[in-house]
């Protein structure tokens, strides 16, 4: 958040001198340092894995320790906090450089042999990809929701083997609640007193892949132009979109994630009592439809609901909405595999491993493998081959598999790309209207700002006045 800050490694005498406590901002590589000293300190004293879970689950434990100090050493590698040229003269009162304006491929080794060794370490403890078990569930479902269940469960699945580290202390019951379309299930009084105000802009929409596996602006069976055009779903889409129901090209033939993570009007919504394939729910959110605007603290300004924070197994019923509420997960497998992929990109360049971590993630969602995608489906065929192409599908990989598990605000901050992504508008579509020819517009809610100054937080200036020796963030 706020880049370098002072390091107190051992604590100040009580009698200690006015000027003595006022402290410098140490430079960024020595806080990294510190960190993951302070990490590796900790790890030989954790325990591998919970052996009294009833009492002990979300304590941290070795592969969470050494999942974290990956991250710390990604994140250190990374443009924000790697050469940024940004800071060149980001010096405090004594002259001190803060940011070392030179570039070091050997960050990027360091944090890819980190990923290396939390991986092993993770695995040895039993965490693996998640994959949604039916053989004990009361409710067998088809294929095509089985997909979506991997997607959804790996996340909101307490406890299951992906989740590396959960926070315990963190309130899903009432994130759920605002998750969850009011109107779902119109015949329940219950199903009224969830205000589904979480809202999904359309740019989120548009950056899931289509059913081949690549970008929707870069399929080349796709028709990026008309995703605003009208289409009825049909029997062929009848896990995805309600029969004879009219919705947006939009929502046709993207890939399951779409489907897993995404409640939109005309879109099937499976569980909430409802466990039978043909039995599932669907969003009808126009204007005076169940899920539209009633009230006006409790409506979806967008149209698009996050249903991947939503747990398939909780009810709707009469009275009052019973919810399985899980733990946050910090910490998944496929986060880990995302990271590791990415530090091995850029520190050697594309090659079969990085390959192979990305497709055991896309496999697990439904969809071919990089390479076969590209060359098949992409009007850029040779992406996955160069360092610049391939960083870019890792980067779009991560951020729709971690979509909505509060990785991509910080990931575009230390990929330096929230200067382009976070100035774009914020959409939605026209949910006043009752048709669907007025519905499917794109309404302009919000226009963002970001500037190259938001990159670090300002520090308070009580701070600044309190110590002359606390120097401002850049720009502010």
């Amino acid at each position: 958040m706020y880049g370098p800050i002072p390091l107190k490694k051992e604590n100040l005498p009580i009698n200690e001198g006015v000027e003595e406590v006022k402290v410098y901002r140490d430079p960024v590589d020595e806080c990294i340092n510190y960190i993951v000293q302070l990490i590796d300190e900790s790890i030989p004293d954790l325990p591998q894995i919970i052996t009294s879970e009833a009492t002990e689950l979300g304590r941290i434990t070795q592969p969470a320790a050494m999942s974290l100090k990956a991250y710390v050493l990604v994140t250190a590698a990374s443009p924000l906090f790697n050469g940024n040229k940004d800071y060149d003269n980001f010096k405090d009162n004594r002259g001190t450089l803060l940011f070392n304006p030179t570039y070091e491929n050997e960050k990027w080794v360091k944090a890819k042999d980190a990923c290396a060794a939390a991986i092993d370490a993770a695995e040895l403890a039993g965490n693996k990809i998640y994959y949604y078990d039916q053989s004990n569930r009361q409710y067998p479902v088809s294929e095509t929701i089985r997909t979506q269940m991997n997607i959804r469960n790996s996340f909101n699945e307490k406890w299951n083997a992906e989740i590396i580290w959960c926070t315990t202390n963190s309130m899903t019951g009432d994130m759920q609640n605002q998750s969850t379309p009011r109107g779902l299930d119109p015949a329940r009084r219950a199903n009224s007193s969830t205000p589904g105000n979480f809202s999904v802009p359309l740019k989120v929409a548009d950056l899931f892949y289509t059913k081949n596996g690549v970008p929707i602006e870069e399929d080349k069976t796709w028709h990026y132009g008309s995703r605003f055009n009208l289409k009825e779903g049909t029997t062929e889409y009848r896990y995805y979109i309600q029969p004879g129901y009219t919705t947006a090209l939009i929502n046709f033939d993207r890939e399951p994630r779409y489907y897993a993570d995404l409640g939109f009007d005309g879109g099937i919504w499976y569980g909430q009592g409802k466990f039978v394939d043909t039995a599932t729910w669907f969003l009808s959110a126009k204007k005076g439809e169940p899920a539209s605007k009633v009230t006006n603290n409790a409506f979806n300004v967008t149209g698009i609901w996050p249903k991947k924070l939503v747990n398939y197994v909780n009810v709707i019923e009469e009275n009052s909405y019973s919810r399985e509420t899980y733990p946050w997960p910090e910490m998944r497998l496929s986060n880990l595999y995302l990271l590791y992929a990415e530090a091995l990109n850029e520190s050697e360049g594309p090659s079969e491993l990085v390959y192979e971590l990305l497709d055991a993630i896309r496999s697990r969602a439904g969809l071919p493998g990089v390479v076969d995608a590209w060359t098949n489906f992409s009007n850029n065929p040779s992406k996955p081959n160069t360092k610049e192409g391939l960083r870019d599908i890792i980067q779009r990989e991560r951020t729709l598999e971690l979509m909505f598990e509060g990785q991509r605000f910080w990931d575009l901050r230390r990929w330096k790309k929230a200067v382009q992504e976070l100035n774009k508008p914020v959409t939605g579509w026209d949910i006043e209207q009752q048709t669907a020819a007025g519905y499917y517009r794109s309404r302009l809610l919000y226009q963002q700002k970001f500037a190259t100054r938001n990159y670090l937080w300002p520090i308070k200036e009580n701070e600044i006045l309190a110590n002359k020796n606390t120097v401002q963030n850049p720009g502010w």
